[in-house]
């Protein structure tokens, strides 16, 4: 690709020496993991009632019944391998890097075609039309830059690990994670709520030009609705909602991030005119609506009835960062510098972004305490 060499370095399952760096940085993963889990969150700490347990009236037996029949595609092996307690700690094990140590679950590229067509009607059933498709083409992104480094191997679109947790056939609290090079998606079911975060998803290249799947693009209507939101305010509007003129070194809620903490910045979208209003609902419908037909609109209603920020960092005629926060939703969207490719500068080839339910509901888990103190307080 013009203006990207490949970077050196090995992305293989295990890594080929265990280095001081590598030990420090698998260090930090379990002891950030290994605290108790509280949420992402302002300096107030925890905003308590946002997220009450309750019937939906959606219907969920076709996601329940597709994971159930994958399930039992699963040898006893695969089994003890591939499904976890609903409390497992391995929830929060999810990590965006190419790098194949400490995963956990089935890796897809293990299973033969059945059980991975039975993994992708999961996801089918629990995503949109646009969610699924959006999850596919990233995995098809990742063999392309596998084509592009010769490391297809280790870098092709079923190097993702997929875990069950919890008991659909019994119709308890269940969800899915599918964990892997720039697609983390972790999905939860408590009665027929759903609760779709953390999702971090990404792809370096973000436009495959060669290879099996050239023509797949990502993040194109992320990217331009995020950038007219921005260029559509007033100077004044502009002013408060930048927060900084150089993009982050990253995504501040990323992998390992669970209990953040980030005050509120930029410009209240309640201050917006109808028409920019509406490009901000937009914006928020692209990553509310990964999720299943009923379930997006209810938590577009959720995200809707509190005030959301809007912040931004960069030059929307380059690279840049903004953010969507409220106490019920934090997306990030970032342009990033190279991983897979030479380039130490952020580009726009490669873009990372990132889903939270802030205040305590990432993997369901307010959801999760009001059902354990409802039915199961003895």
């Amino acid at each position: 690709m013009v203006g990207m060499r490949h970077r050196t370095g090995a992305y293989t399952r295990e890594p080929d020496e265990w280095t001081p760096d590598l030990l420090e940085k698998v260090t930090w993963r379990r002891e950030a993991a290994a605290e108790p889990f509280r949420g992402v969150a302002t300096s107030a700490g925890i905003q308590q009632g946002l997220f009450p347990l309750r019937a939906t009236g959606l219907d969920v037996e076709p996601q329940r019944r597709a994971a159930e029949d994958y399930l039992a595609l699963l040898s006893p092996k695969e089994l003890a391998e591939g499904r976890f307690p609903m409390d497992d700690a391995t929830w929060r094990h999810w990590a965006n890097g190419a790098r194949y140590f400490l995963r956990h679950g089935k890796c897809m590229e293990d299973l033969d075609e059945a059980k991975r067509r039975a993994i992708l009607t999961v996801l089918r059933r629990s995503l949109s039309p646009y969610g699924y498709q959006q999850v596919v083409d990233l995995m098809h992104l990742n063999l392309t830059v596998g084509e592009l480094r010769g490391e297809e191997h280790l870098l092709n679109e079923w190097m993702y690990w997929f875990s069950v947790y919890g008991e659909p056939e019994n119709g308890g609290p269940w969800g899915w994670q599918m964990d892997g090079h720039h697609v983390n998606v972790n999905c939860v079911f408590v009665g027929d709520q759903m609760v779709l975060t953390p999702t971090f998803l990404g792809a370096e290249p973000v436009i495959a030009k060669v290879g099996k799947y050239a023509g797949t693009s990502a993040f194109r209507r992320e990217e331009a609705i995020g950038r007219a939101l921005f260029t559509g305010l007033t100077g004044a509007q502009q002013n408060r909602a930048v927060i900084a003129e150089e993009l982050p070194r990253g995504l501040n809620a990323g992998a390992f991030r669970d209990n953040w903490e980030m005050d509120y910045a930029g410009l209240p979208l309640g201050e917006l005119t109808i028409e920019q209003r509406e490009t901000a609902v937009d914006l928020l419908g692209l990553y509310i609506g990964r999720a299943s037909e009923g379930h997006a609109e209810l938590r577009m209603a959720e995200v809707l009835d509190q005030e959301t920020f809007f912040a931004w960092a960069g030059d929307p005629a380059d690279v840049f960062y903004y953010r969507l926060h409220s106490p019920v939703l934090l997306v990030e969207f970032e342009h990033q510098w190279g991983v897979m490719f030479d380039n130490d500068e952020p580009m726009r080839h490669h873009i990372h972004t990132v889903v939270r339910t802030p205040n305590g509901n990432d993997y369901g888990v307010d959801l999760l305490r009001q059902h354990h103190e409802r039915f199961h307080r003895h």
